[in-house]
């Protein structure tokens, strides 16, 4: 069948943006800002949720009304946000708190003991709760603001809106929230320990359930329009990129480095520094973030020509790990990790060193899925800023040993608009992204092979003297 339109939204912390989308291409697309978060010493992060729905309506008849159809052959539309933003609303749905955003703190001590409540359940899932996680301040929330009657995430907040009425949440927006994706509930244990009312707490669907469909003509958007349940904004991200099916993987390099897959089961992570979303076909979505990534370049001017002096000077002679700030997150915890430089180098060689340590980081990635028995297949897809230089794509798959496959699109609101089409095709998500771009193949250059290997076990005998890394890790380098 023909591919219909669709759209997807992106609700980010700095903005709105849209994309309408056929069969891969993108036919419009708009943005629109948001109030900035008002941030306080005592870790307190929030935005007015009461912005969201106005700017996501400007932007939709943006988008809409830049299609031949001023948006009537719209097939369904999703929304993404970002992962780990709640707002409190009151029994008609509307919020009567602001949004607490992602990085807010005031749940933490909330969370240290939800870490204890739900050790069992958190073990089976290979998830830890981190300090600012959504869990802690729905119990704050519970706790210390009457008039709560329910806790929202963002997407649910603007369906609600186009339905007219309140819709479910979806299991990849509510993860961080307190919702288990293997048992398919929320941990209810911890939510009695910590007195919370279970009606609190939305319902929770698969990413691409149809929630409903739009009340009335509303941006362009047709009534009867069907509403799809989204992702949360990374995992958005990895389906445009195209890791949609077992075995397939991304690394995105921007400011920071992050490896994105999947995976036929889920595979806990032991060490804590990988955790799983759940697809909406019922595989798995294995991830981590590094604090090492783009920011190794940044402020460098003239950066074409670093990399052109780079190019010809070949493999560096010095090892970087190009580490701006103290603490390393994935493929490994190390909270006094500290970026280093083996030796002297000028700019040029410096510069070089820089794009091999974020390579050697991707190449530990990888070893450290290898050990989890996850299987890698190849090419491994590529995208985010740092993927727009050919050299250190390049390099990447020389370090990796794999080809590299440069995604055109990695955008959120396009991967929402690919849920939005797997919402309604009866081929799902994969019927839906059948027109995803293939984008430029780099395979890995065999003259620099040697020399970068030899980097990379260099790079990981530091890490490993530092007590970086452990014993098993280190051996996996090795082989």
């Amino acid at each position: 069948m023909n591919q219909p339109v669709t759209i997807g939204i992106d609700v980010a912390t700095a903005g709105v943006r849209a994309l309408a989308v056929r069969g891969g291409t993108v036919l419009a697309s708009a943005a629109g800002p948001l109030p900035a978060p008002v941030r306080d010493e005592r870790g307190h992060s929030e935005q007015d949720a009461r912005s969201w729905w106005p700017a996501v309506k400007t932007v939709l008849a943006k988008v809409t009304g830049e299609l031949p159809g001023r948006g009537g052959e719209v097939a369904a539309v999703a929304v993404a946000a970002t992962s780990g933003t709640i707002v409190g609303v009151d029994a008609s749905g509307e919020p009567v708190t602001p949004a607490l955003m992602y990085d807010d703190r005031r749940g933490a001590e909330l969370n240290r003991k939800a870490t204890e409540l739900g050790a069992d359940r958190w073990r089976r899932l290979g998830f830890g709760v981190s300090a600012t996680a959504a869990l802690g301040r729905i119990a704050w929330l519970s706790e210390f603001v009457p008039g709560v009657a329910g806790v929202r995430h963002t997407p649910e907040l603007i369906a609600a809106k186009l339905t007219g009425g309140p819709v479910a949440s979806d299991w990849s927006h509510a993860l961080k929230s307190g919702y288990d994706p293997l048992s398919l509930e929320w941990s209810h244990e911890v939510f009695e320990a910590l007195g919370v009312p279970e009606g609190l707490l939305p319902p929770v669907v698969a990413p691409a359930t149809v929630l409903g469909t739009v009340a009335r003509p509303v941006a362009g958007l047709p009534a009867g329009c069907p509403v799809v349940a989204g992702m949360t904004d990374g995992c958005a991200g990895q389906l445009a990129a195209g890791a949609v099916t077992p075995g397939s993987f991304v690394g995105i390099l921007g400011t920071t480095y992050v490896l994105k897959g999947v995976t036929e089961e889920l595979v806990p992570d032991p060490t804590g520094v990988m955790y799983s979303h759940r697809h909406p076909d019922g595989w798995w979505l294995p991830g981590g973030a590094s604090n090492t990534g783009g920011e190794a370049v940044a402020g460098q001017e003239n950066l074409p020509g670093l990399d052109a002096a780079a190019a010809a000077l070949g493999p560096a002679k010095v090892i970087a790990y190009p580490l701006r700030r103290k603490g390393e997150r994935f493929p490994f915890a190390g909270a006094d990790a500290e970026g280093f430089v083996s030796g002297e180098a000028d700019d040029v060689e410096l510069h070089r060193a820089r794009l091999e340590g974020v390579a050697f980081l991707e190449r530990l990635a990888l070893d450290h899925l290898r050990r989890l028995g996850v299987t890698i297949t190849e090419p491994l897809l590529a995208a985010g800023g740092g993927s727009k230089s050919p050299l250190w794509t390049q390099i990447r798959a020389t370090v990796t040993g794999l080809g590299l496959r440069v995604s055109p699109q990695a955008e959120t609101g396009y991967g929402a608009a690919l849920l939005a089409a797997a919402g309604i095709l009866p081929g799902g998500l994969t019927e839906a992204s059948e027109g995803l771009g293939k984008g430029t193949l780099v395979e890995p250059d065999e003259r620099e092979s040697a020399a970068l290997t030899e980097s990379y076990l260099r790079f990981c005998a530091e890490l490993h003297t530092r007590g970086w890394i452990d014993d098993e890790l280190f051996a996996v380098t090795r082989h």
